[in-house]
Formats: C-alpha cells, structure tokens, sequence
C-alpha cells in the first residue's frame, strides 16, 4: 500500500502542474475524449477526488458512503463544473486533490477492509483498490488531455499495471493476440489478428484512445468497443 500511495502522490504532483500550466484558452479546447473539453476532463478529475474523499471519510468513520449520488448527477456535475470559470475550476481540482490526500491520511488501517458502492446499489467495490483506482484515473486522464503529458510519458510500472487490467477487461470482447517486445499475449481465446506494438501503445489503444498509433496488425486491427 505504501508505495501505491507514494506513487499516487507522484502522478498527483505531476498532473497538478499540468493543470495548473494550461491556459484559460488551452482548457476550453478539445481534450482527447469525445465531446469533451479539457475543463470536462479536469471537472471529472476533481469530482472523481471529491467522491473517492467522501468514500474515505465515511470508512474512517466506521459508515460506508457512495462514491456518486447517482450516474446521471455525476455525469450533470461534470457539465456544470467543466462550464465555470477556469479559476473557479483550477481551485475546485486543487481542493479536491487535498481533500482526498487528506482523506488518505487519516483513513485508520483497519478501514482498508471495507468495500463501498460506485452509486447506490450499484458496482461494490474494495476500499483496498482506491489508490490504483485513483491512480488510472489521474495518468490516463493527464493524458487525455492532449498537453505536454503523453502515455510515453508513464512510468514503467504503471505501463504494465495498465496494460494487465485493460487486457483482462477485455477478456470478453474480440479475440486477438497482443504480440509484444517481452511475448505474445492472448486476449481472448488468442485466435484472431495479431496486434503487434508496444505495451504502451497497445494499452492506449484498449482502453480506446486513439487509432492505433504505433500498432501493426495482420490481418487489420480489429474494431473496439468502448472500454469499461
């Protein structure tokens, strides 16, 4: 735990200073995910601290709080938050990102036991997984947001850690084999093309970004659903 945590904070410091590096004019432009802004993206981020601070401090209370009220706030937040000034948005992301540290800090050992819901009577999650769920979204998302921050950019830890969980969230779509530098890779039952590239490519490519980029496949890539 204690190195998922000092990772975390170092991916946080980072994705800060990217933040806070862009323009009022950068923020407004298109991120990398359809329909969204590089303000949706940071009001998602802030709100996805906000809600994980709230899951931590009900635990560390000894009670159990959803992550979002409900799918269709969470995602009306988004659009409300993403569409204030880019001040207010700068100081909303930055509080969140202290309250959650601050969350972290004070949640007691014996807390990290529990589970909590994403929404009310929706997906039951472990409280063990907050740091690495946190974590995805903050390098997946600095990403996204088509700055200075690329996937090369990953450290190489994290490239596997990614690339492991969105091969096994994808266990259940099309079958390939994902041929790397370090093996081959199965996804599926492993018939189908072979996808051939890096880990960070072929991982920024499961988790649905971009077109391939830096990938060959024979016969042809394959068509992707929406990752989780």
């Amino acid at each position: 735990m204690i190195d998922e945590l000092a990772a975390l904070h170092g991916a946080t410091r980072i994705l800060t200073r990217g933040v806070d590096a862009l323009s009022d004019a950068e923020l407004a432009e298109p991120s990398l995910l359809p329909g969204w802004t590089r303000a949706h993206v940071v009001a998602h981020l802030a709100l996805n601290a906000e809600g994980l601070a709230g899951v931590l401090r009900a635990a560390a209370g000894g009670g159990v709080a959803p992550m979002y009220a409900s799918q269709e706030q969470r995602d009306g937040d988004i659009e409300t938050l993403g569409a204030t000034s880019p001040t207010q948005l700068r100081d909303r992301f930055l509080a969140s990102c202290t309250a959650f540290q601050d969350a972290l800090d004070h949640l007691p050992a014996e807390a990290w036991t529990g589970s909590f819901d994403r929404t009310p009577g929706g997906q039951r999650l472990p409280l063990a997984e907050v740091p690495a769920m946190r974590r995805r979204e903050v390098e997946i998302h600095h990403a996204d947001l088509d700055h200075a921050y690329r996937p090369a950019d990953w450290p190489e830890e994290f490239v596997d850690t990614v690339f492991n969980r969105v091969v096994h969230d994808r266990e259940a779509g099309a079958s390939m084999m994902l041929r790397t530098p370090d093996g081959d890779v199965p996804l599926g039952d492993g018939t189908g093309p072979v996808v051939s590239g890096s880990r960070v490519d072929l991982a920024w490519w499961l988790l649905g970004r971009g077109k391939g980029e830096g990938l060959t496949a024979d016969p042809a890539l394959p068509t992707l659903g929406a990752w989780r």
